[in-house]
């Protein structure tokens, strides 16, 4: 049975060669593809670590269990698909809602955990029924809108858990941090959000020695003085244990605000397939359905024990293109430094010590990205939103996602924020579709071609058209 764990060595094993890849099943020298390893882990260092402590969760248990989570994809997948499951950012704003109504980690692994299972149902159907099935249900203008609300409403966050902490340390951090994205090239641009992380460690250390205890917020609490850098916690962890694990519960209440990601992480899959297969020259379509699945599993899983949901990550796939090497040994390798920094508590604790005015300045770039992902989804799929059909059902599920727009059904139950956003542009869509006329099913543009096109339709019905059914051309207004 082929695992896809054995790799014919690529050329001298040195460098990949000219105009070459390594593949997949290829690998360089056992060093270097130790060393890729690690430069894959730092790749996701930024975000994988930022996530779990913005979920309120244990940043060792989740990078333990990313590392194992990879594993199980690259096992699912044969070795065929290189990449590397790290924790989720799109679960920061679902946690966010869930502990804002007094929802606790439990909750929120229990919720994460049904997202995990619905993923892999997600996956199972698309092996049944192809990709064709995923562009049916969720079309490029629904995947975009629900990823863009589910970013956006996570400002509130910055605006009022992190940034108040330390205001002029989050502008800093922010402004390094776009510097490092925009400036630097290469390697150290993809690890920008790692960068902006030690350079606020730094800075709010220095602070401290300087100005000593700031007076502000700590989490939404009431303003007391306390140090920007607090490494209390470093010194009373140990070097070597096992990170904290919990069991999950599932609450109604915070499964239906978590059950949207589903469409983001569908789509993030998707989107890393697709893009190694181009990289490397293969058609990797086929194993789409598998790494849905797979990824699935993975978070299943990793939430099962108390840790975060985990996706494909698009900072190794950077690292891929800048390598040209595809081996799926370096995530084997990256995959065990994973574990291995899990089992270090000390490590962990310097996470968790992370300044809040630090993740300020890092989460008003993070989720503005996060949201933004939404918008590249319609442009790479050249959504038209002049066409209402489009417009219609994205701008209202927006609105009522950033704004976190509520509906109460019962005492008991009521929709809000994400979940309410996400099912107005699913539904929307799909039964505005059902009841709009033909044309503009099309996908032709309407509101900035003035009345002349659309309001004429009627019109040239009665009227008659040319060329054989054709409605004749018209002018700008």
């Amino acid at each position: 049975m082929n695992l896809g764990v054995r790799w014919k060595l690529h050329g001298d094993g040195r460098t990949p060669a000219p105009g070459a890849v390594v593949r997949p099943d290829e690998r360089l020298s056992w060093p270097r593809t130790v060393g890729l390893g690690a430069q894959h882990v730092v790749a996701m260092f930024g975000a994988s670590f930022v996530a779990p402590v913005l979920m309120g969760l244990d940043p060792n248990l989740a990078i333990m269990m990313s590392g194992v989570s990879t594993v199980i994809f690259l096992l699912a997948t044969r070795g065929t698909v290189p990449s590397y499951l790290g924790c989720s950012l799109s679960f920061v704003g679902v946690a966010a809602v869930i502990r804002a109504q007094g929802g606790s980690s439990a909750a929120v692994t229990g919720a994460v955990f049904v997202v995990g299972a619905a993923l892999f149902l997600a996956g199972l159907a698309v092996r049944k029924f192809g990709a064709r099935i995923i562009h049916a249900a969720m079309p490029p203008i629904v995947t975009g809108a629900v990823v863009m609300l589910i970013g956006f409403n996570l400002a509130p966050v910055t605006a009022t858990t992190y940034w108040p902490q330390d205001q002029w340390t989050a502008l800093l951090v922010m402004l390094f941090t776009g510097l490092a994205v925009v400036c630097l090239r290469g390697f150290w641009s993809r690890i920008a959000i790692f960068l902006g992380l030690l350079f606020g460690y730094g800075l709010s250390w220095v602070l401290d020695r300087v100005f000593g205890k700031i007076h502000s917020t700590v989490g939404g609490a009431e303003a007391v003085d306390h140090w920007r850098l607090d490494l209390s916690g470093v010194g009373k962890a140990e070097w070597i244990g096992l990170p904290s694990f919990h069991a999950p519960s599932f609450e109604w209440s915070a499964i239906l605000v978590a059950l949207p990601v589903v469409i983001a992480l569908i789509a993030e899959n998707a989107g890393h397939v697709k893009a190694v297969g181009e990289m490397t020259g293969h058609n990797l379509d086929d194993k789409l359905g598998t790494a849905i699945s797979a990824d699935g599993v993975g978070s299943m899983l990793s939430t099962a024990v108390g840790g975060p949901p985990n996706t494909t990550y698009s900072e190794n796939i950077g690292v891929m293109a800048a390598t040209r090497v595809y081996s799926t040994a370096a995530y084997w390798a990256a995959a065990g430094f994973a574990l291995l920094f899990g089992l270090c508590p000390k490590f962990g604790a310097i996470v968790a010590a992370i300044p809040g005015g630090v993740l300020g300045g890092i989460t008003v770039i993070l989720y503005g990205m996060i949201g933004l992902l939404g918008a590249q989804i319609w442009i790479n799929a050249k959504v038209d939103l002049r066409n209402p059909l489009n417009l219609v059902p994205a701008a209202a599920g927006i609105i009522i996602g950033v704004g976190n727009v509520s509906m109460k059904f019962t005492d008991t139950f009521e929709l809000s924020g994400i979940a309410l956003g996400t099912l107005v542009v699913i539904t929307g869509y799909h039964a505005l579709r059902a009841m709009a006329p033909a044309h503009l099913k099309s996908q032709e543009p309407l509101l900035d071609e003035g009345t002349s096109r659309y309001d004429d339709t009627d019109a040239d019905s009665a009227a008659g058209t040319v060329d054989g059914g054709t409605p004749p051309p018209t002018t700008k207004s």
